[in-house]
């Protein structure tokens, strides 16, 4: 896909969420039994996963609106929950959600915790090289987010000197800033938290000035009514979510690859897409770059 287009998507992500605010496109109960009426596919090449009947899913759960858990604190709800759900299904498989800390979610694949991360797992080279992907099912960017009034003037990461950063760590934000480092010698204080929702807390106490994190997540904490949070810059270049799993297990991603692409037949993957992220250009687009 062209990148003007993946340019023109972020513009677009960010006003239809804007619109969802007010009202999402699917009930969630609509949503939950349009999945429960998924039959599995037929004639699927032999595959295993650890648990028979069972697909193991390994998240971190803390990552609104992509997952998070309902109000009872132990229902899973959000985007990849459902996106998991719905793979299960067409593998004709049960789904097991894993919650798991984002520093070792990558090692728990690795060692057989789980079957799959879903987890809003940007896909790059070094990941690439240590893992299997499924392909793209989301486009995504960075975005930074500041308290509104706080009299910080900063518009880009080029602007970020001497300021207090707030990220999740060893995520795509937190390399995008070591980057900044060594290509600019950019100087500021990094705050790298175990969880995303930290940050946010944090800078509702003024005890960070910015953070840094997926443009999804930042539309869900400023468009909360009485959001104390603003968006004041969209990286332009675009990034992608994949599923991610075992090295070699590669079995497994050519039957969730199979299942991703009929869910995207089947408009599934859109209709979740609604629910959560207010519109389907974003999975629609990540569809096109297979």
């Amino acid at each position: 896909m062209k990148r003007k287009l993946l340019m023109a998507l972020i513009i677009l992500l960010v006003v239809s969420m804007m619109v969802s605010c007010q009202s999402k496109g699917i009930e969630e109960s609509e949503l939950s039994k349009d999945i429960s009426k998924i039959e599995a596919m037929e004639f699927l090449e032999e595959f295993t996963t650890i648990t028979p009947g069972v697909l193991m899913i390994g998240m971190e759960v803390g990552y609104p609106p992509m997952e998070f858990y309902a109000e009872d604190g132990k229902t899973p709800l959000g985007f990849d929950v459902y996106m998991g759900k719905a793979i299960a299904a067409k593998l004709g498989l049960k789904p097991s959600f894993v919650d798991t800390a984002w520093d070792g979610i990558f090692a728990s694949v690795d060692t057989s915790r789980y079957d799959a991360i879903m987890s809003s797992v940007t896909i790059t080279e070094a990941r690439q090289a240590a893992h299997n992907f499924s392909n793209p099912y989301i486009v995504n960017t960075l975005a930074l987010v500041v308290l509104k009034d706080s009299g910080i003037t900063a518009m880009t990461p080029e602007e970020l000197e001497g300021l207090g950063v707030a990220f999740q760590a060893d995520t795509t934000a937190d390399f995008y800033m070591q980057d900044m480092v060594e290509e600019i010698g950019l100087k500021y204080t990094p705050f790298g938290y175990e969880k995303v929702m930290s940050c946010f807390d944090e800078l509702r106490l003024g005890r960070v000035d910015v953070i840094i994190t997926d443009l999804p997540v930042a539309l869900d904490y400023v468009l909360m009514e009485n959001s104390p949070f603003v968006i004041v810059w969209e990286n332009p270049e675009p990034e992608i979510f994949g599923i991610c799993m075992k090295k070699g297990n590669d079995a497994l991603t050519d039957v969730i690859n199979r299942a991703l692409d009929e869910l995207f037949e089947d408009g599934i993957m859109q209709r979740i897409s609604m629910e959560y992220l207010g519109m389907d250009a974003p999975v629609l687009s990540a569809w096109q770059l297979w």
